[in-house]
């Protein structure tokens, strides 16, 4: 499992730039360019989910990624072998807004 980074400081599972979530899902089938991707676990922060997300305890360094960014070299089998991952998208409102910023095409 890739170590993660996450910038992505909107996203109700970000602790500490960590994910508490445990595994995402990396968006962006074509992708061409990190910008063409997303991280679709991503869900925004608002006032009363940051009240009810402090059960989900800490941030994890070690995440699960599936990906299915088809043209990333990092994809095996749709899940991501990278030995780090970062997620950009600190202001982020949707998953949309994020992206993962080790893609690397495999050509």
């Amino acid at each position: 499992m890739p170590a993660l980074n996450c910038m992505a400081t909107t996203c109700i599972y970000n602790r500490d730039e960590l994910c508490s979530r445990g595994d995402i899902e990396v968006k962006g089938r074509s992708a061409e360019y990190a910008g063409d991707t997303c991280c679709h676990s991503f869900r925004e922060k608002s006032e009363s989910s940051v009240t009810n997300s402090t059960v989900a305890g800490c941030g994890c360094s070690k995440i699960d990624v599936k990906c299915e960014a088809e043209k990333c070299m990092y994809n095996d089998d749709c899940r991501c072998n990278a030995g780090q991952i970062n997620i950009d998208g600190p202001s982020a409102c949707t998953c949309d807004e994020t992206e993962c910023e080790t893609f690397r095409t495999n050509g």
